[in-house]
C-alpha cells in the first residue's frame, strides 16, 4: 500500500496534523506580529496658529484697556493722592471712616435694595399685560422707548420734570391738579394788616382778628395790605356788605389799597379788590377756641356768618388763609433726591426687563397653564405658582443685571441732582469722579473706589457668567 500524495507539504504546517511531535518547530513561531499605525484624524477648523493669530489683537486690546487699569489702579491706590509716598491700605480705610464717604456707601445700599426689585417686578406685569392687551406692540413700543435714549439725556428730562414750578415740572403740574380737585387752591400767603392804632384788624399767632368784640347784627371790615397786583389780576371790585339781620354777621376782607394814590385807610374805595375764598370765623369771646358759626369770602369780599347766639364774638381769620399754596414736592431736595432718581432709573430700564421677561414668557409651555386652569386654579395662583417658578431663571438674569447697573449708576445721579444736594445723592461711581477728576483731586482714594467698585460689581458678574454657561450647556 502505498501513500496518498496530496502535493508539496509547506514546512511551515508542522506536523501537528498528524500527530507526530517530531515535526520542523514553526517559523511564524517566533516572528512579531506587525504593529498598524492609527489613521490620523484630520483637523477641524484653522491652525493653531491662526487661530493665535486672529485672538491676539483682541487680547491686546483686553489687556491695554482691561488689565492694565485694573493692575495700575490696585497699585496707584497703595499711593497717597500725589502718587509719591506709599500709604498702604489708608486709602482703603478712608472709605469706611469719612462721613461723605459713608454716605455714598448708604445710597448704594439703598440703590441696590429697591431699584433692582421694582424693574424687575414692573417688567413682569409689564410682560404678564402685554399677553392680555390688543395693542400690545404699541404697549411695549412706548415702554421700550426709553432704551433709545441715553442716560445723561435721561438725565436733562427728569430733572425737568422734577422742577419745583409747578408750571414747568410735570411731577408737580401732575400733583397740584390732583389736589386742587379736591381742595381749594386760594391761599394770600403776603397778605396781612396794617400795623398802626387805627386798623381795626391784628395779627394773632398766624391769625387775623379784630381788635374790638362784635356782636350778631354788627358789620366788621377787615381790611389787608401786601398782596401783590399781580394776584389780584382777576379779582372781583370789592363790595359794602348788606347789613346783617339777627344773629348775623356780615362784613367784607378786602386789599385795602389804590393803586396809584388816592382812597380813605379802613374804608372800601371804589377800586380796590375784594380777597375771594377766605375763611372766616365767628369765635366766641370767653369761651376759648369755640367756633360759633364759618363762612367763606364772596368774590367781592363780603361774608355772613349766620346762626350765632347772642353774646360777644372775635370774627378770625385763620391761618390757613395765609399759608402758601400748594405747590408740590421738593423733588430735587436733600429727602427726596435719591427716590426720584431711582424713578428714572426704573423709567429707563423697565422696557429692558419687560423684553427680556416677555422672552422667557413665550417659552413657557402653554398646556401648564391650561391645565392648571382647567383644574380650577385661579389666574393669581396660576401666576404665582407656574408662571413665576418657570420664569425664574429670566428673573434672576434681570434682577442681577441691574445690580449691576445700580452699582455703576452714574449719569442720572450726575445730571440730575443739584449742587447743593448732590451730597445728599452721591454714589460710588460718581464718587470715585468727584475725588479724582471732579476737584478732589486726590487720585489714590479714586483709585480705591475704583477698586471697591469692582469688587462689588466683580461676584454678580461671576454668577452671570456662570448662569450664561450652563444654560448653553
Amino acid at each position: 500500500m502505498t501513500d496518498r500524495f496530496d502535493g508539496p507539504r509547506d514546512p511551515r504546517d508542522g506536523d501537528a496534523a498528524a500527530g507526530s511531535p517530531a515535526g520542523p518547530p514553526s517559523v511564524a513561531a517566533g516572528r512579531a506580529a506587525p504593529q498598524t499605525t492609527p489613521a490620523r484624524r484630520p483637523r477641524l477648523g484653522p491652525s493653531p496658529t491662526l487661530a493665535v493669530a486672529f485672538l491676539l489683537p483682541a487680547a491686546v486690546l483686553l489687556g491695554a484697556m482691561v488689565i492694565y487699569p485694573i493692575v495700575y489702579s490696585i497699585v496707584r491706590s497703595l499711593y497717597d493722592a500725589g502718587g509719591d509716598t506709599f500709604v498702604g491700605a489708608a486709602n482703603y480705610t478712608a472709605i469706611f471712616s469719612d462721613p461723605s464717604t459713608l454716605t455714598t456707601v448708604r445710597n448704594n445700599l439703598i440703590w441696590v435694595v429697591f431699584a433692582p426689585a421694582t424693574v424687575t417686578a414692573l417688567g413682569l406685569v409689564f410682560a404678564v399685560l402685554t399677553e392680555r392687551i390688543r395693542w400690545a406692540t404699541a404697549f411695549k413700543l412706548v415702554v421700550f422707548m426709553p432704551m433709545a435714549v441715553s442716560l445723561m439725556a435721561s438725565g436733562v428730562i427728569f430733572r425737568l420734570v422734577y422742577e419745583q414750578d409747578p408750571d414747568r415740572g410735570v411731577a408737580n403740574a401732575v400733583l397740584t391738579s390732583v389736589r386742587d380737585a379736591f381742595g381749594s387752591a386760594e391761599g394770600h400767603p403776603d397778605a396781612r394788616p396794617r400795623e398802626n392804632e387805627r386798623s381795626p384788624v391784628t395779627a394773632e399767632r398766624g391769625a387775623v382778628v379784630t381788635k374790638e368784640a362784635v356782636r350778631p347784627g354788627q358789620a366788621v371790615l377787615v381790611p389787608l395790605v401786601g398782596v401783590k397786583p399781580a394776584d389780584l389780576a382777576g379779582a372781583a371790585t370789592a363790595r359794602t356788605a348788606a347789613p346783617p339781620g339777627p344773629g348775623d354777621i356780615t362784613g367784607t376782607v378786602w386789599v385795602d389799597f389804590t393803586q396809584g394814590g388816592g382812597g380813605q385807610a379802613g374804608q372800601v374805595d371804589g377800586t380796590e379788590k375784594g380777597l375771594a375764598g377766605v375763611t372766616v370765623e365767628a369765635v366766641r369771646r370767653g369761651g376759648g377756641d369755640a367756633v360759633g358759626a364759618t363762612a367763606v369770602t364772596e368774590p367781592d369780599g363780603t361774608f355772613r356768618l349766620t346762626g350765632l347766639a347772642p353774646g360777644d364774638y372775635v370774627v378770625r381769620l385763620p391761618q390757613s388763609n395765609f399759608e402758601a399754596p400748594f405747590n408740590g414736592l421738593s423733588w430735587l431736595g436733600p429727602t427726596l433726591i435719591t427716590p426720584a432718581i431711582i424713578g428714572a432709573f426704573v423709567w429707563v430700564w423697565a422696557g429692558f426687563a419687560m423684553v427680556m421677561i416677555a422672552a422667557g414668557l413665550s417659552a413657557i409651555p402653554r398646556d401648564a397653564l391650561e391645565a392648571a386652569r382647567i383644574d380650577g386654579a385661579s389666574e393669581w395662583q396660576v401666576f404665582r405658582r407656574i408662571t413665576v417658578p418657570l420664569l425664574s431663571p429670566v428673573l434672576l438674569v434681570v434682577f442681577v443685571t441691574m445690580i449691576i447697573n445700580t452699582l455703576k449708576v452714574f449719569d442720572l445721579v450726575f445730571v440730575i441732582a443739584p449742587g447743593s444736594v448732590q451730597p445728599q445723592a452721591n454714589v460710588i461711581a460718581l464718587e470715585m469722579w468727584r475725588v479724582s477728576f471732579g476737584g478732589g483731586g486726590h487720585q489714590g482714594l479714586g483709585s480705591a473706589l475704583a477698586i471697591f467698585l469692582l469688587v462689588l460689581v466683580l461676584p454678580f458678574m461671576i454668577l452671570n457668567i456662570r448662569r450664561f454657561r450652563r444654560e448653553s450647556q
